[in-house]
């Protein structure tokens, strides 16, 4: 279970790291993302990095051991796209039995958008000036930006709308997904995926048959 801090800051992250005792993560975040020590990440990996250690540190406190490859696995049934409902729901229902609250423990799971804020804002991390990642990741924080902005504006004239009884739903999430097509092979990306991607899956295999 998360441990209880006094004064906890306001980045969500930042609160994660002192709450499951991740000393040094984020650090560690930092030089991955800016490439010292380690290979340049993205900010999708950097997410699943962190939320993995969320994981571990839930399963310590639990008690529970884990075998090699099981945390993986455990976390791709929590939060995989392509897992099947009832798969996940197992997953769900053996770490309730071994006393972690998974609901608390997705609720830490945190987002690349919340990692790039930390980074950016918290640890005023920064790129040195006009490097190559460096416009990628404000393109990122572009897009990542105006796609929060057109949720909440969807959100809350949806809102709206069913309040004043001009439209009969229930309550309602909003999901908005900006996808990129690839006329050359038809594949279509998360518009934030295909830039951390760097090019089309079509692209990459030309390169690689060079």
């Amino acid at each position: 279970m998360a441990q209880d801090s006094g004064n906890e800051p306001d980045n969500k992250v930042e609160r994660v790291i002192r709450n499951y005792g991740l000393e040094g993560m984020g650090a560690e975040l930092e030089r991955r993302w800016l490439g010292d020590g380690y290979e340049r990440q993205s900010l999708r990996d950097l997410a699943d990095h962190f939320n993995r250690r969320v994981l571990e540190s839930a399963l310590n406190d639990a008690g529970v051991v884990t075998l090699q490859g099981e945390l993986s696995n455990t976390y791709e049934l929590l939060t995989g796209d392509d897992v099947t409902e009832g798969a996940r729901i197992q997953a769900r229902n053996r770490l309730e039995r071994d006393g972690v609250d998974v609901d608390e423990l997705l609720d830490d799971f945190v987002s690349h958008y919340a990692i790039h804020t930390y980074l950016r804002d918290y640890r005023e991390a920064e790129y040195p000036a006009g490097d190559d990642q460096d416009q990628l990741e404000k393109s990122v924080e572009t897009i990542q930006r105006l796609t929060s902005r057109l949720t909440a504006v969807t959100r809350r004239n949806v809102e709206n709308l069913r309040s004043t009884e001009r439209l009969d739903v229930g309550p309602v999430d909003v999901i908005t997904d900006v996808q990129v097509v690839c006329e050359d092979c038809g594949r279509q990306y998360d518009a934030v995926e295909l830039v951390e991607r760097g090019a089309c899956e079509c692209r990459q295999s030309t390169t690689d048959d060079d």
